[in-house]
């Protein structure tokens, strides 16, 4: 290790900084969040410096630093980036018995500047001793997705626990698995769902049970999470964070392999997918394994493709949850309509094509719906239709004999955002036949609309023949 690792009390300390370009201005920004009293040093200052000018902390001189600037300074950043002025700096600072850093002149530091996640109280710091500063940042960025906002929140939270906790609990090891349980429990997950009210009171109750050995009530909670559209970087923070933390998981068939090596790997995981006609569980199903599972003390991630809120049956599966009091939470997704368009090129609103857009969906309980084609029809509207891709043919039908032009744009998109994404377009009149020569299976969903015709102006994620079936399809067509 090159360097000692170490976190300075700089609140109320000064603090000098030489120079008023964009480093700077970050070095700035840094001491203010821990609480110094900056000095900045230059005469004019960078627009980076347009929100930190009348800072109360910022005492702004237009001119050098000089040796008597160095007094009661607890730390000087040199980033002039003129070559004498940064000597001169260090040394006036070395003079001073001042810690230093001059930017990127390594001779000059006393410590390096690492990158930093903060989650005040909670700081995580990385540092490659100045060998490689872009791997600190891209690990820093890779900490800052696994690490969700609330962490710090909750760090103080249970920071205003922790005397209570130390005159209950006498031992290290005690106090210890306690905040562990606490943390990664259900006082947890209260407090990251927003009701502190409730963590509160979960965690006394857990603390009077771990001071005279009684269990717990062990009631668990289900989550039930937005898996998107198939592509793993769109999903969110928290899901990914649920993701991490599940017992066992319930998940579609719409949920990608890719999705799923996310997982925490000693979940237990079970399919309850429903393919047309081929249903692994039937809902009712479903929502009663969730209760039997969560009664059971388990965190239950109910995992589904899309949006749970979006013809998703997500609010079915919550009935069943509400009627047995089992606590939940939901994590939303980037729904198909959103997701496979954007891959697609396709915008579903448009200035000049569309202002609205309609999602519907070709099933319901019983089959395909008495959809109110009336209102599909209406002029400068994108509709988007789910679970339509078996009902193509008749939905074009409708569409025509409802009023809409058969030579208006359509698309289907299969398996959207994925690697294996294909894109069939068309119009009303042949985009039935299209699907059929194409041979695509599904999962799929159905754009009508003009915005269709931007497509070959938007695209811009590869499908995975590369559009070498569209067009020899629109080849067919032009013989």
């Amino acid at each position: 290790m090159d360097h000692l690792p170490i976190f300075l009390d700089v609140k109320g300390k000064k603090v000098l900084v030489d120079g008023g370009n964009t480093p700077a201005a970050r070095r700035v920004e840094r001491a203010l969040s821990a609480g110094a009293i900056v000095h900045v040093f230059c005469p004019n200052m960078s627009d980076e410096f347009r929100t930190l000018r009348e800072h109360p902390r910022v005492v702004h001189h237009l001119r050098a630093p000089e040796p008597a600037d160095f007094e009661d300074c607890v730390v000087a950043y040199g980033a002039s980036e003129i070559g004498a002025r940064d000597q001169r700096l260090y040394e006036m600072a070395k003079a001073a018995k001042v810690l230093v850093n001059v930017a990127d002149v390594t001779k000059y530091c006393d410590f390096i500047t690492p990158s930093v996640v903060d989650r005040s109280p909670l700081v995580v710091a990385i540092s490659s001793g100045g060998n490689a500063p872009v791997i600190a940042r891209i690990l820093r960025a890779r900490i800052e997705v696994m690490l969700p906002a609330a962490y710090g929140r909750l760090a103080a939270f249970v920071g205003g626990f922790r005397e209570t906790v130390m005159a209950k609990l006498t031992t290290t090891e005690s106090r210890r698995r306690f905040w562990e349980n606490t943390i990664e429990g259900q006082v947890g997950d209260h407090f990251l769902a927003g009701d502190e009210t409730k963590a509160s009171a979960r965690l006394l109750e857990d603390l009077d049970a771990a001071v005279t050995g009684a269990k717990s009530a062990q009631i668990g909670e289900v989550f039930l999470v937005g898996a998107g559209p198939g592509d793993p970087d769109l999903l969110t923070f928290r899901a990914l964070h649920i993701m991490q933390r599940a017992d066992v998981v319930l998940f579609d068939r719409l949920v990608s392999d890719e999705i799923m090596t996310l997982v925490r790997r000693d979940a237990e995981r079970v399919y309850v997918g429903k393919a047309p006609q081929q249903h692994a569980m039937v809902q009712e199903e479903i929502s009663e394994l969730m209760v039997e599972l969560a009664q059971q003390g388990k965190r239950v991630l109910r995992l589904k493709g899309g949006d749970p809120f979006i013809f998703g049956r997500g609010g079915e599966e919550l009935e069943l949850l509400a009627k047995h009091k089992i606590p939940f939470q939901v994590i939303p997704g980037i729904t198909a309509a959103s997701g496979c368009a954007s891959y697609a090129g396709i915008p579903l609103t448009h200035r000049d094509h569309a202002q609205s857009c309609v999602l519907i969906t070709a099933h319901g309980r019983e089959g395909i719906l008495d959809l109110d084609w009336e209102r599909l029809v209406r002029p400068d509207q994108t509709v988007v239709v789910y679970m339509g891709l078996g009902s193509v043919g008749i939905l074009s039908e409708q569409f025509i004999k409802r009023g809409l032009d058969r030579t208006t744009p359509a698309a289907v998109v299969d398996n959207g955002t994925r690697t294996s994404q294909r894109v069939v377009t068309g119009d009303l009149g042949n985009i039935a036949d299209r699907v059929v020569e194409s041979g695509i299976k599904g999962p799929a969903l159905i754009i009508i609309g003009s915005v269709v015709s931007l497509r070959d102006e938007l695209k811009w994620f590869a499908d995975s023949d590369k559009d070498s079936h569209q067009m020899s399809l629109q080849a067919k067509d032009s013989l």
